[in-house]
């Protein structure tokens, strides 16, 4: 049993994660190696105090010093499922669950919407984890939305487990089609737009009305959206809801950075993680 686990390693992540830190307390922070590709594809930034003119590369290697200088440690596991108890919250990362007295979102902007019908099939036939759920679909039919290249191995994973898997990705350098090891990959020429079904998905339609029958449908986005997340968030708007000191609707629950709303800035982002942290540790003392 953890006392914290921060979900996110944006800067609202990192700042909570410092604090918490040199509070002693036993956290475990689940996030990307890379941290923020936000702050990473940024040319340039200016209006991060004491970092001077600096480029998302730059100050993302600063983060990464950071990390290493006060030996905090990141889980590189996406949390696809959080459950709280009443007591605790409880995270299902892969295949693996962990248990915290209280959480900390820090997941960033969550742009997609999903697909219409997405939500409703969550856990029947609609999943965000392929080494979670693949093998559910040995010998059936898939498709799979690949939001960024690097979940392309989870796309090989999945091509291995179904006989036919139907791949939509909005970017265009994907070399998934043309691997001799995923054969059984078919591209698909328009977009997801809908997931059909009633008791179990029974196929998606795109774009342009073309009806696709499958299976499952999996969802390899960075993040998730924060109400399929965890359940009974209150929001506003896109946004998680979260009061003066980053407090949720829920117990022990915390958000900070741009979940929160705008300004979707880096500095304002590591304040929210700064406030979150104290007030963790207020609740904790509690």
């Amino acid at each position: 049993m953890y006392d914290v686990a921060i979900v996110g390693a944006g800067p609202a992540g990192l700042s909570a994660a410092l604090n918490l830190k040199l509070y002693e307390k036993d956290v475990i922070w689940f996030g990307d190696r890379g941290l923020s590709a936000k702050v990473e594809k940024s040319e340039q930034i200016a209006n991060y105090p004491g970092a001077g003119l600096i480029s998302g590369e730059g100050l993302n290697r600063r983060f990464a010093d950071h990390i290493r200088e006060m030996d905090l440690e990141l889980t590189e596991k996406k949390v696809t499922n959080i459950l709280g108890t009443g007591e605790n919250y409880q995270l299902l990362a892969e295949n693996d669950l962990y248990e915290a007295r209280t959480l900390l979102l820090a997941i960033g902007a969550v742009t997609s919407k999903g697909f219409p019908g997405e939500t409703k099939m969550l856990g029947r036939g609609v999943s965000y984890c392929a080494t979670c759920d693949g093998f559910l679909y040995r010998g059936k039919t898939i498709a799979v939305y690949c939001g960024d290249p690097r979940y392309e191995l989870e796309v090989l994973y999945l091509a291995d487990q179904a006989e036919k898997v139907y791949l939509y990705t909005p970017y265009k350098d994907s070399t998934l089609t043309k691997d001799p090891a995923s054969g059984n990959i078919e591209r698909l020429p328009r977009p997801i737009g809908r997931v059909e079904g009633d008791m179990r998905v029974s196929g998606i339609v795109l774009t342009d009305g073309t009806e696709v029958p499958v299976d499952g449908l999996f969802c390899l986005r960075d993040a998730v959206a924060p109400a399929v997340l965890l359940p009974g968030l209150t929001l506003d708007g896109p946004h998680i809801a979260v009061d003066h000191g980053m407090k949720t609707n829920l117990p022990g629950c915390f958000a900070a950075g741009d979940c929160t709303g705008q300004p979707y800035q880096i500095a304002k982002a590591a304040g929210e993680g700064n406030i979150a942290a104290h007030s963790i540790v207020e609740f904790l003392g509690k």
